[in-house]
């Protein structure tokens, strides 16, 4: 079995991409054909079937032009074990149509309990992905477990190191006695942590960090500390992200980072028809989330 940065990799190579796409699902969102916000018989099986039909027409248009999907639990857990149902139906269809999922799941926690989150994302359960995302806060002891369990399954991390909101700051620039910033603190931590992990074929190694595309500086640095860790990169699209900038998140070679995109692709629609998206058909729908998606792919191919 190859372990997840290899598959990345190989991913890559095969579509000439480090595009992710995000499953954020949203019924607000949504055209009509999908759901009919003014029904008044609206219920959870409503919302839910529809939210399984979105992702799978995303999945169908979007799956030869990138890596992998990314859904974020919390727009399936809002609905209960409903919710749930659809984020394992959506996890396996994206599988069967040869993408690798990465559960944005932002989890965090120690001992058994860290362990028990990495077996739920990563081992034999229903929802497990090929990567997760893993909330650091609470340092090695929230961190070790998850990459124990990374290693034995042989998937994927992506530790929170320097994120793309706009408060971020507020936490992760703060300076140390040190004279540190966390941020780098943090990212001398996961070097230290993931340094008796099996580095792939491709010279990357499986435990890797998110870095927002809204912080290309930080980039520069990340990359002359962790060079041989992937980079989750959000803020790309909807948050802002210049896609100039995104040079600096790749080595030399032009891997080590993979570009995600929600909304302004999967709603993409409602930028291209602002008066009319509530009525499109799908075939509309899929033509301009598919023009979208491949703009978006070769924009980042460009910077390379």
């Amino acid at each position: 079995m190859k372990q997840f940065s290899d598959l990345l990799i190989e991913e890559s190579i095969k579509k000439e991409s480090v595009l992710v796409v995000g499953l954020d699902p949203q019924v607000n969102n949504m055209p009509n054909y999908l759901i009919n916000r003014q029904n008044e018989k609206l219920n959870l099986n409503i919302i839910t079937n529809a939210i399984l039909n979105f992702n799978k027409t995303i999945i169908d248009v979007v799956h030869p032009y990138v890596v992998a999907v990314k859904p974020q639990l919390a727009y399936y857990e809002i609905y209960g074990s409903l919710g749930l149902q659809v984020l394992e139906q959506t996890i396996s269809y994206a599988k069967s149509k040869g993408l690798l999922v990465i559960n944005d799941a932002k989890r965090g926690d120690i001992g058994s309990t860290a362990t028990a989150y990495a077996q739920a994302f990563l081992g034999n359960s229903p929802i497990n992905g090929d990567a997760v995302t893993v909330n650091p806060f609470l340092g090695s002891d929230g961190i070790t477990p998850f990459i124990n369990e990374s290693i034995r399954y042989q998937k994927g991390l992506f530790i929170l190191l320097k994120t793309s909101n706009p408060s971020a700051y507020e936490l992760q620039d703060l300076e140390l006695k040190s004279g540190d910033l966390v941020y780098n603190a943090l990212a001398s931590l996961i070097k230290k942590l993931s340094s008796d992990t099996i580095t792939g074929k491709y010279g990357y190694s499986s435990i890797g960090a998110v870095v927002g595309a809204t912080y290309p500086n930080v980039a520069k640095n990340m990359r002359e500390i962790l060079p041989k860790q992937l980079f989750l990169v959000p803020g790309f699209g909807a948050q802002g992200g210049d896609t100039s900038n995104l040079k600096y998140f790749f080595n030399a070679d032009g891997n080590g980072s993979i570009i995600t995109s929600s909304r302004g692709i999967i709603y993409s629609y409602k930028n291209e028809l602002p008066e009319k998206w509530e009525t499109i058909s799908k075939g509309i729908m899929e033509e301009i989330i598919e023009a979208t998606v491949i703009r978006a792919r070769d924009e980042i191919n460009s910077v390379r």
